[in-house]
């Protein structure tokens, strides 16, 4: 999966003539950690009952068409390897920032779970 594939997934949504905005977030696994340790690489687990429970919510927001997720789960990753996307379209720019933030904190917060792997 990769970002174009899901945005030409989105524009042939039934009710792609109300999307004025396509917003797309691609996490990266980068070199270091938030505390600054040098970082080779990363694994993520997916709660996939809780990411359809964000999603479904997160769709019903007013303005919203489609969010569509695609997360690289249970395989080591190294700096620089893509670990998720996220693809959000609605109506409005305001409309579509504020639920692609929320989708995305939500997402790190309740569905994945990260393991770093540090240099030493």
């Amino acid at each position: 999966m990769n970002l174009q594939s899901m945005i030409d997934q989105i524009k042939k949504h039934p009710d792609a003539d109300k999307i004025g905005m396509i917003l797309c977030h691609n996490g990266i696994v980068r070199a270091t950690s938030r505390d600054g340790r040098k970082v080779s690489g990363l694994r993520i687990t997916v709660d996939h009952a809780k990411l359809k429970q964000v999603i479904d919510h997160n769709r019903k927001a007013p303005g919203i068409v489609e969010i569509l997720v695609h997360i690289v789960e249970n395989t080591d990753l190294s700096v620089g390897d893509d670990v998720m996307f996220l693809v959000v379209a609605g109506d409005i720019r305001d409309t579509v920032i504020t639920v692609l933030q929320n989708t995305l904190n939500t997402i790190k917060e309740t569905v994945t779970q990260k393991t770093q792997f540090y240099l030493t």
